[in-house]
Order: C-alpha cells, then sequence, then structure tokens
C-alpha cells in the first residue's frame, strides 16, 4: 500500500508571495513559459495516445463496437476525480498537485501500450482518465494564477500550447509508426520527455493558496448556476472539438472522398487554425472583449460545419475546418478565465465544475455522433453538431459574468 500521509506536509501557505508583485518581467515571463510547458506536456500525452488507437486496436483485435466501449473507460476515470480534484488543489495547492498530477498521467499513458487484453486497456484508460482530470484542474487553476499576475487576458496562448502539443504528438506519432517503434516504446519515449519538462520547470511554479472563505455544508450543495452555464457552453464547443480530432479524417474519406494522404487535411487544417486562434485570441479579447468574440467564435463554429455539409469537397471543406477551429479556439480558455476569478468559489473547485461538464462533451460527443451517423448519415450528424455554435452565442448573449 501507498502511504498518502506525505501530502499533509506539503500543504500550500499564503496567497501569491511577496515576490511575485515585486518580480522583474523576466522573471513572470519564465513562470509563464514554465506553465506553458506543463499544458505542453499534457496536451503531448493525450495526442500520443490518440495517435496510436488504430495501432492498439488491431493489436488487441478490437471491433468498432469493442473499442467504442473500451474508450467510454477514459470518462468514467475522469467523472471519477471530478469531485476530488477541486478540493484537493484547493487544500495542498495547485504547485503542489500539479507535478505529482502530470507525472502519474505520463505514467498512465506508458501503461496502454502494455494492454494485452480488452480489459487491461480500459482499467489503463481508466487510470489516464484519473490523472486526466487532476492534470486538467491544476494545471488551468495556474493558468489563471498567471494570468493575475500579468493582468491582462492570456489563458488562450496557454490552451495554445496544449494544442501545439496536440500536432506535434501526432507529427511524432507518424514518425513512430515510420520507424516500426512499439507503442509501448513510444510512450515511454514520450513520458520520459513529460519527465524532463517537469524536472525543469516545477519550481517555477505559483505558489499560492485560496483564502475564500466558505460554509462548509453537510451533504450534496447545488452547483453554482453561473459555472453550470459556462460548463454547458463548454460543452458544445469541446463536442465539436472533440468531432474534429475523431471524425475529421473520416469525413473527409468518406463524404468528401479526398484521394490518398489528403484524408488528413481536414483534421491538420484544423489543428493549425486552432492552434493559431489560440495564440493570437487573447489579443482579440483584449481589444474588443469576451462576449463579442465568443458570439463571433459561436458562429463562425456553426458557419463551418454547415459550410461543410453543404459542400463536401476538398477546398471547401478545408476552408470549412479551419473556419471551425478558429471558432473554437478561444471558447474554453475564455470559460476557465471567467470561472477563476469567481468571487465566492475556489479557483480549483469552479474549474472542476466548468472543466468536467465541458469535458464531456468532449469525450462523449464523438461516440454519440458516430450512433447517429449509424442511424442516418455522418453529414447529418455534422449539420446537427452544427447548431451547436449557435446555441453558444445565444447563451453568451444571456451569460452577465461574461463581460
Amino acid at each position: 500500500m501507498i502511504d498518502l500521509n506525505f501530502i499533509g506536509r506539503y500543504k500550500a501557505k499564503g496567497k501569491y508571495k511577496k515576490n511575485y508583485r515585486d518580480a522583474k518581467a523576466s522573471y513572470l515571463v519564465r513562470i509563464r513559459w514554465a506553465v506553458s510547458m506543463f499544458y505542453f506536456a499534457m496536451g503531448l500525452c493525450f495526442a500520443t495516445w490518440a495517435s496510436r488507437i488504430p495501432s492498439i486496436k488491431s493489436e488487441l483485435n478490437l471491433s468498432d463496437g469493442q473499442l467504442g466501449s473500451i474508450l467510454f473507460a477514459l470518462p468514467v476515470g475522469q467523472l471519477t476525480m471530478m469531485y476530488f480534484s477541486g478540493k484537493l488543489v484547493t487544500r495542498y495547492g495547485s504547485h503542489r498537485i500539479l507535478p505529482f498530477a502530470i507525472l502519474m498521467y505520463a505514467v498512465s499513458l506508458t501503461n496502454l501500450g502494455l494492454a494485452q487484453n480488452a480489459w487491461q486497456l480500459a482499467l489503463g484508460l481508466y487510470f489516464f482518465g484519473i490523472f486526466s482530470n487532476l492534470t486538467n484542474i491544476s494545471v488551468n487553476t495556474q493558468g489563471v494564477y498567471t494570468e493575475g499576475l500579468f493582468k491582462r487576458t492570456i489563458m488562450s496562448s496557454f490552451h495554445g500550447m496544449w494544442s501545439l502539443a496536440g500536432f506535434t504528438g501526432a507529427l511524432v506519432g507518424l514518425g513512430m509508426l515510420a520507424f516500426q517503434l512499439s507503442t509501448y516504446v513510444h510512450f515511454l519515449i514520450v513520458a520520459f520527455i513529460a519527465f524532463i519538462l517537469i524536472a525543469l520547470n516545477f519550481k517555477f511554479l505559483i505558489k499560492a493558496k485560496e483564502t475564500i472563505k466558505t460554509e462548509k455544508k453537510k451533504g450534496f450543495t447545488k452547483p453554482d448556476s453561473t459555472l453550470v452555464l459556462l460548463g454547458v457552453i463548454g460543452f458544445c464547443s469541446m463536442a465539436s472539438e472533440g468531432i474534429m480530432f475523431d471524425w475529421s479524417g473520416v469525413f473527409f474519406k468518406d463524404i468528401v472522398k479526398a484521394p490518398g494522404a489528403l484524408i488528413i487535411l481536414g483534421y491538420t487544417s484544423f489543428m493549425i487554425m486552432m492552434a493559431s486562434g489560440r495564440f493570437f485570441g487573447d489579443k482579440l479579447i483584449n481589444i474588443y472583449g469576451r462576449k463579442k468574440v465568443m458570439q463571433i467564435s459561436g458562429i463562425m463554429i456553426s458557419s463551418g460545419f454547415f459550410i461543410a455539409v453543404v459542400f463536401p469537397y476538398i477546398m471547401p471543406s478545408t476552408i470549412a475546418f479551419m473556419v471551425i477551429g478558429l471558432g473554437v479556439s478561444t471558447i474554453v480558455p475564455t470559460l476557465y478565465s471567467i470561472a477563476g476569478k469567481h468571487p465566492t468559489i475556489p479557483t480549483g473547485e469552479a474549474l472542476t465544475t466548468v472543466s468536467s461538464v465541458s469535458f464531456l462533451g468532449f469525450l462523449m460527443g464523438p461516440p454519440v455522433i458516430g450512433y447517429i451517423a449509424e442511424l442516418f448519415s455522418l453529414r447529418f450528424s455534422f449539420a446537427l453538431i452544427g447548431i451547436f455554435g449557435f446555441f453558444i452565442a445565444f447563451m453568451v448573449s444571456r451569460i452577465k459574468a461574461i463581460e
């Protein structure tokens, strides 16, 4: 058994240390860079797993239905940890939890490469989901703290690093396949890279603890309505994003009829524009405001899906997927930034509520779309998801917290 009592020795103290307020700009930039590397490491681990799903499916001789059922173990792990992540981050500090969480996330990744049968893969994905949730909450808490030091919106750039890691992970996956390296060796190499990133940057994480005093209540407490609404917006955005991850290649192959290597054009164009949008999205938000940027983003998501459905040809669909990438780029980072500054709820717990609802869209949207496509068609599924963008624009206009 592992003794977890050691955690009690690492309780965070204070809010922001005084030296953060007096720090030079160069030191603040180093903090921002360190937090960015944790986002990159998290994105790299997830993209590495995603890049080898076809290989694992073949190695374990899984049918489409079996794989779909096994993949649900990941969101189940996320949901299992949902209640605990925010509380752990609030109590012990994200600067303590994050290095441990992302290290275990990388270790869980390597375990997936050791699976010899379906139940082992499902168990591995369950723990991968647990540490994914804990890493997600702690890294975004650090993102909120860092944004507070810069006194301007920078959250989108952090998520841009996650997207850049996703693109990098896909390219590395292609390279590993070209060299015919096993799944386990591939995962081990990526885990080692993640370990190096942790070792080089954990000392620069912001040491802070929530000072908000909340009344302790026994039993079930009703979630904050504003956070739930923000989560619903995130659900719609991340469902759209998840469908691009899992179904863009299928759409280009079966609907667009793209030849050969052009099948990946849709996914690549989406990823490039999503990452780009996140790197310059902060400037747009600082100029035009969150509400206007999010409303336009929602309209872009819907427009992209409908263009792809109505004009299922290579050029129009490529442009459509680029528009979707720009549309989803700033929504979730902005939601996390808003939630993290909640006046009465600790940052970690507020982020848990919003991100948990949001991630359900990312993890469960693609399987549901598959079922709908089975009953009707993939074009119908894409058109249905296209409505989400207009719903985002409508919801943004109704929530006062988005200003």
